[in-house]
């Protein structure tokens, strides 16, 4: 249990915990973001102000166990499926979880974690310790079992949906949690989505360590200058109908002014930049056929793409076509590898309101309720294809071509 001690010291300052705040008038959620768009305009908008509120609270919890994970070694986790997992990613979806729960306890979540592994380890007291200090800081004590009950409020068994139209938020922790691992360039992402009938209506990204004005600068100019930029950090967020925007992550919410989102325009396979999961290969996608890879921007000629791999998490792709870094994000679909909704979820929509399209190798929407009973995994057919538009029915005539051969 020591191992984590560094990680309890940095999640109770953040906490303020022992500072006798209990009352729910003392708590920062009070203070609500403005959006960059009227109410009347927004159907959804009790919710995207809600959503950008707890996604901020829950960065801010990130930085701070992030900061203490490279003041001592051993403290990182280990699922049974071989993935890291920290503090931050249990203390997120719990924290997430209590204020939903609190402001629309009629809404189910659907989220990567559950509390079966802290329990198997025996992990949970100092873990519940630091997370439980957070949330009794801000509203009410809590115990344990409160804190465990908001984890598990995500989890897989927490209910059941079946073959109706449901509305449910999807969450994902920390999507990139080798990211939040690697050091201050390696990007991670809090993603927090809501579903309506079958629809993405709202979402909201929160990105740490995000490159300042990043999307105002071109693909291959940010390639060129990436460590010349500051990380000031940024959240994104999408209303269907509204648009995608960004500003500075924890700015003013009084001060801060929004910045609307648009794909970039290139509409020539090999001159937009690309990016694609770590666990796959260039050679692995049906384009390796046609065009080779490089990671050097001088390096490009007409028969090679630029290839981005400065992100970890799918939602960290997203971002980058969404924002305008990239133009292009594709994932194969592997035999044996399950594809998970909050890895594109929020992603989705923040790609759709910047004018960009996803779908999958055949041209087909990405179904959420194809999992009927918790939505947690979807299909897609081959894999998933997400582009600035310009480039889609490119790459899929592609995708077919080379699927032939």
């Amino acid at each position: 249990m020591d191992i984590l001690r560094c990680h309890i010291s940095a999640v109770r300052l953040f906490h303020g915990a022992g500072t006798g705040r209990r009352s729910c008038s003392t708590r920062r959620f009070n203070v609500r973001a403005s959006l960059p768009f009227p109410q009347q305009n927004a159907k959804y908008y009790k919710e995207l102000e809600a959503a950008v509120d707890v996604v901020q609270n829950a960065c801010r919890l990130c930085v701070d166990v992030k900061a203490s994970l490279f003041s001592t070694e051993g403290n990182v986790l280990e699922k049974n499926d071989q993935t890291p997992v920290t503090v931050a990613d249990f203390g997120v979806q719990a924290l997430i979880s209590l204020e939903l729960n609190k402001l629309f306890p009629s809404i189910p979540l659907v989220a990567e974690e559950d509390s079966a592994f802290l329990r198997s380890r025996n992990l949970a007291d100092p873990v519940l310790d630091a997370v439980t200090a957070k949330a009794s800081s801000y509203c009410k004590p809590l115990t344990q079992d409160d804190v465990l009950t908001a984890i598990d409020r995500g989890g897989k068994d927490a209910f059941v949906f079946g073959s109706k139209p449901a509305t449910y938020w999807v969450l994902d922790p920390i999507d990139g949690t080798r990211g939040f691992l690697k050091g201050s360039k390696a990007l991670y992402v809090v993603g927090l989505a809501l579903v309506v009938e079958g629809e993405i209506v709202i979402g909201v990204m929160g990105c740490p360590n995000w490159q300042e004005d990043l999307s105002e600068k071109s693909s291959k100019e940010v390639k060129e200058n990436s460590d010349a930029l500051p990380r000031s950090g940024t959240i994104m967020i999408a209303h269907l109908g509204c648009g995608t925007w960004t500003k500075r992550l924890n700015s003013n919410p009084k001060s801060s002014a929004w910045t609307r989102c648009f794909v970039d325009g290139f509409d020539i396979v090999h001159k937009a930049c690309f990016c694609i999961p770590e666990s796959q290969t260039w050679e692995s996608l049906p384009l390796s056929s046609l065009f080779s890879a490089t990671n050097n921007v001088k390096d490009v000629g007409s028969k090679e793409i630029l290839l981005l791999a400065t992100c970890c998490g799918s939602l960290c792709k997203y971002l980058m076509v969404a924002s305008g870094r990239a133009s292009v994000f594709i994932q194969r679909a592997k035999e044996k590898t399950i594809i998970k909704a909050w890895d594109h979820a929020v992603g989705m929509i923040c790609v759709h309101e910047a004018g960009g399209k996803v779908t999958d190798w055949k041209g087909s929407e990405i179904d959420l309720a194809a999992d009927e009973v918790g939505r947690r995994i979807i299909f897609p057919s081959g894999g998933v294809l997400v582009t600035n538009g310009n480039l889609h029915n490119q790459i899929l005539h592609i995708i077919s071509q080379t699927s032939r051969v």
